[in-house]
């Protein structure tokens, strides 16, 4: 989980304590005055601590492979010099072509090795493949709708969705604004969205950070998810079925509520028995039709005079229609 605030702001205070103490050490050993080098010293330690908040949301992954493409770089721009190309150059103009080279090959294999993923390494290392150790240490970016829904906190609690949640700040400030708006019901929304982030993160169950990293603010939220998620090598929760049609052809993971309750609802299959309670009219003439829970109609035959009670009822045979899922029953004999 993300580190507190209050402990990363102590190793700031520490650092810029330490920079001081350097600069008066180095001015106390020269037998200058102190104050300027304590000034120096607090100076770059407030530029460096500046510099760590620029960075804030940079990930490690990142880094890693900017450093990796930073050395690629290197290596070819030290084997392009190494051909003596600019041997019968003076040595200035050599210095200025050879600084060009390295900074140009080093800046093209960073922004490489940044915008590749991490599969794409095996073309430059076929022995070696970056993977996840395993399913459940694949982090889960969570989209609003989901929070906004409400059953992420139950599901969490039965440990079937495995990983951590990552939040990103651009979805808790969509959550905010709903939660802080004039309209009743978005207002109702954006704060059952809150009281789940809230429920999840108090939950021993659930590992959830906030993702700083926001992007650029002027993209639409559906394109900051699937961008984040690309590169945090991660899955999306999300009941957006649009959003699940974008993210799948930018070859992100998706995970979705309306699926994973269509893939566990119980078929109903000819010959089990159900109770169902009987509502309308059929369209022929004998029979009457009930709904299931879940929604799935129920017609049963010779049930017309059984309107608007709960009848026994055996199913008979089953339709898949363009609406969905439709089952034909028998009254049970008694």
């Amino acid at each position: 989980m993300k580190s507190p605030a209050l402990t990363i702001n102590l190793f700031r205070v520490l650092f810029v304590v330490f920079a001081m103490v350097v600069g008066f050490m180095i001015s106390a050993s020269r037998t200058l005055m102190v104050w300027p080098g304590i000034a120096a010293g607090l100076i770059v330690g407030l530029m460096v601590v500046l510099a760590d908040r620029l960075l804030n949301g940079f990930s490690l992954r990142v880094f890693s492979s900017a450093t990796f493409g930073l050395f690629i770089g290197l290596l070819l721009a030290r084997l392009l010099l190494a051909s003596e190309i600019l041997k019968y150059l003076n040595e200035e103009t050599q210095w200025l072509i050879s600084l060009s080279v390295y900074g140009i090959c080093g800046y093209i294999g960073m922004m490489l090795a940044v915008r590749s993923n991490r599969d794409e390494f095996a073309l430059i290392i076929p022995f070696v493949r970056f993977q996840q150790t395993g399913g459940g240490d694949i982090p889960i970016v969570v989209d609003t709708s989901i929070l906004v829904d409400g059953r992420i906190v139950d599901v969490c609690a039965t440990g079937f969705l495995g990983g951590s949640l990552v939040v990103p700040r651009f979805v808790l400030n969509e959550l905010q604004r709903l939660a802080d708006s004039s309209d009743p019901l978005k207002r109702d929304r954006g704060r059952r969205g809150l009281d789940c982030l809230g429920a999840m993160q108090s939950s021993k169950h659930t590992e959830v950070s906030i993702q700083e990293s926001s992007g650029d603010d002027n993209l639409a939220v559906d394109t900051r998810l699937v961008q984040l998620a690309r590169a945090l090598g991660s899955r999306l929760l999300t009941n957006d079925s649009n959003l699940c049609k974008i993210a799948g052809l930018q070859h992100v993971t998706t995970l979705n509520f309306y699926d994973l309750a269509r893939a566990i609802k119980p078929p109903h299959v000819a010959g089990e028995e159900i109770d169902i309670l009987l509502v309308k009219e059929g369209r022929e003439d004998h029979q009457a039709v009930g709904y299931l829970p879940d929604g799935t109609m129920v017609v049963v035959n010779h049930a017309r005079t059984r309107l608007g009670n709960e009848v026994a009822v055996v199913i008979s045979s089953a339709v898949q229609t363009s609406a969905g899922r439709m089952l034909f029953a028998e009254l049970a004999k008694a």
